[in-house]
């Protein structure tokens, strides 16, 4: 049941209104309530796997309070190299370059690997090229993209993250 009809959801585009990355995983509610029904209405355990700009993970659930009642409370668990290494993280290609430097291969792609990432998009550039969609979600500069993939995630009953 945990991973049934489970969708998944990706907004990515340039110029939006935050620059942010990251992965954020709403577990559904497991079908057998532990609390009586007073906690009915229970927020999603949420995991968010934070790539960039504040490396981290951080997760949302709810606890109950102590005692004998049955209050239930959403709070939040953080993860953040930056404040537990008490140190900036590095500039985008600083490992790279440094890689590169001391001949340390491991996080280069090669050449027959990029070849054969290209074979595959080639063709899709080539169809968009030949027939180009009439109602390209296109968006403004500074905003969280199109309005379609609001409606879309709106239709699922769903809403994107905001910050």
């Amino acid at each position: 049941w945990r991973w049934a009809g489970v969708p998944f959801y990706l907004r990515t585009g340039k110029r939006m209104s935050k620059r942010i990355s990251e992965i954020s995983i709403h577990f559904k509610q497991p079908p057998l309530r532990l609390f009586s029904s007073s906690c009915d209405v229970l927020d999603p355990n949420i995991l968010v796997l934070n790539v960039q700009p504040h490396e981290g993970i951080s997760i949302h659930f709810g606890v109950k309070y102590p005692g004998a009642g049955n209050q239930i409370s959403p709070v939040k668990m953080d993860f953040g190299y930056e404040n537990t290494f008490k140190t900036k993280p590095h500039p985008a290609y600083e490992r790279l370059l440094i890689d590169c430097m001391k001949s340390d291969l491991t996080l280069f792609a090669r050449q027959d690997g990029i070849e054969a990432m290209w074979s595959v998009v080639d063709p899709i550039i080539k169809r968009w090229e030949e027939t180009p969609s009439s109602d390209f979600p296109n968006y403004s500069s500074g905003t969280w993209g199109p309005e379609a993939s609001d409606l879309m995630i709106r239709k699922d009953g769903r809403q994107w993250r905001t910050w």
